[in-house]
């Protein structure tokens, strides 16, 4: 088993939660994780991205120069990720926010409208990171969506509990737009 991932937005649109329930998922089902954050000049609105690693073997760095997958939440991401995606990779962007198609030809690309999803049929504009979280695993199926759902319970519990079961649907339906 190995996926790598990285995950890229401006802060506040949930990509390091994104990253870490990956990772919180693969631990609950046994096997390593890493997950390497970095941020922009600002938390919120400045640019955000993080990389996952998730392997049954021993993980010897977690830093990628280039991956199998990427998602990109945003334009300055779409820009600044396309060319590390490696060649026959995949490439999962939020049409929502991205106002240009993907220039290559040698890559799987994915386009979700999220933010429309999130707003339109989750009725949250803030599970958009949710929703292509759905379809990435979806997509790639190596994590069950369910131990997904564990990890999102365990980030989202406490008091932002409330916020689970939309998070839930969030997921269900970036899911749908895969199968």
């Amino acid at each position: 088993m190995y996926l790598e991932v990285i995950i890229a937005g401006f802060g506040g649109q949930g990509v390091m939660l994104a990253g870490e329930v990956i990772c919180e998922a693969a631990t609950r089902m046994g096997v390593n994780a890493t997950f390497f954050p970095s941020y922009g000049p600002e938390t919120r609105g400045g640019t955000a991205n993080c990389t996952v690693i998730v392997s049954d073997k021993p993980i010897a760095s977690p830093v990628l120069a280039t991956s199998d997958n990427i998602i990109v939440m945003n334009r300055p991401s779409l820009d600044k990720f396309e060319p590390r995606v490696k060649k026959g990779g995949l490439l999962i962007v939020n049409s929502s926010l991205v106002d240009r198609k993907v220039e290559r030809d040698d890559i799987e690309v994915l386009e979700i409208p999220a933010n429309k999803i999130a707003e339109d049929v989750v009725g949250n504009p803030l599970t958009a990171n949710m929703v292509v979280l759905g379809a990435f695993i979806a997509k790639t199926g190596i994590i069950p969506l369910d131990e997904i759902k564990k990890a999102v319970e365990k980030f989202l519990g406490g008091r932002k509990k409330h916020l689970v079961e939309v998070n839930f649907k969030a997921l269900d339906e970036g899911a749908k737009l895969v199968k």
